[in-house]
């Protein structure tokens, strides 16, 4: 109602306005309107009755070649590791796939929440996927890939059997055996205009109390883990982050310090090409300069590999193709979506000390 109210006012305000702006000269070059092409791009979100989901399949065994590929190495070889993401599978049974609620997510004996014990609809799942992965290259899969690796998660949750194809035409059986279906409630404001709303307030116009104080925080031993967080946003929009390499602040950060979002970190203008290329293509989401995070730093990497004079053709594969085993058990994943220039400028960079 309250934005019903908003729009109604700057309507008559307009109109109260429009013999000034009647009399000033005509606006011109402000752009023109969106070919059906261009708002086709942008419309690709999928409903929970899966409209807007387009034509495809993938089938269980097709989305374990994409999953070992270009998701395991965050996600684990069967989508339960805790290393780099929270795990996506694990917490459920056979009677939640019966009964479409997550016994675990009551009873406390599955502290950790996965994925699959908390989404209610497969369309949540195959549109985030589609939308914003692989973690480095987000949008690049195509639309079989990630019917088949929806199929391939959820199979690994055994929601699908091995043989199951998963498509436009199918994602509807897929649905009726989603554990936590019945999890979720719509008989509230955010889904019925009629509904009654989501949160309760009174507004405030005059002598209102002092802003509430908002925070959200880390445990001290979780803090600093894997690597200073504000370094490890991807570049992709604006995003918070604060620096998880120091102390937790002792008092709320001030309201003007957050009243945008911060934008990605950005090298400093006299940074080295090879540290604007480490950004830019998000390496430091698994990498830091001189400390080790989820893989080893660039540092360890160069004194390791300085003195082979076959090293940089070595790495530039070991970047391009991805590789395992050379610095602990989690493997690395292919950066195909690198440019070859860049990858073998960052390559240089590593074996000249990474200054």
């Amino acid at each position: 109602m309250s934005r019903f109210i908003n729009i109604t006012a700057t309507v008559l305000a307009l109109a109260l306005l429009a013999p000034a702006v009647q009399a000033a000269a005509p606006l011109t070059n402000l752009g023109r309107p969106a070919t059906t092409k261009e708002v086709a791009a942008w419309d690709i979100d999928v409903r929970p009755d899966f409209k807007g989901l387009p034509k495809g399949s993938g089938s269980v065994s097709a989305g374990m070649k994409v999953w070992e590929g270009k998701c395991a190495s965050c996600h684990g070889t069967f989508g339960e590791s805790n290393e780099v993401f929270t795990p996506i599978v694990g917490g459920i049974g056979p009677d939640d796939i019966k009964t479409g609620r997550v016994a675990s997510l009551t009873n406390g004996k599955q502290p950790q929440k996965t994925t699959l014990m908390k989404v209610a609809t497969v369309s949540t799942l195959w549109d985030y996927i589609n939308r914003a992965m692989p973690w480095t290259a987000p949008k690049s899969l195509t639309t079989d890939e990630v019917y088949a690796v929806t199929a391939y998660i959820l199979n690994m949750g055994e929601i699908l059997p091995d043989d199951f194809v998963l498509s436009d035409k199918t994602i509807a059986q897929a649905q009726q055996r989603m554990p936590n279906r019945n999890g979720m409630s719509t008989k509230h404001g955010m889904w019925d205009v009629r509904g009654k709303g989501d949160v309760a307030s009174v507004a405030c116009m005059k002598n209102c109390p002092v802003e509430a104080t908002i925070r959200s925080s880390l445990p001290e031993a979780s803090r600093n883990a894997h690597g200073n967080l504000a370094l490890q946003n991807r570049t992709f929009g604006a995003v918070r982050g604060v620096d998880t390499s120091k102390p937790a602040p002792a008092a709320r950060i001030g309201a003007a310090a957050n009243a945008a979002p911060a934008a990605v970190v950005a090298a400093p203008a006299n940074a080295s090409a090879g540290m604007a290329l480490m950004q830019q293509n998000v390496c430091i989401a698994c990498h830091a300069v001189s400390t080790k995070v989820m893989g080893p730093s660039f540092v360890q990497v160069g004194d390791r590999y300085r003195a082979d004079p076959t090293a940089a053709g070595k790495l530039i594969e070991k970047v391009k193709n991805g590789s395992s085993g050379a610095w602990g058990p989690i493997p690395m994943p292919p950066q195909g979506h690198v440019k070859d220039d860049d990858i073998k400028a960052l390559v240089q960079w590593i074996l000249a000390g990474a200054k």
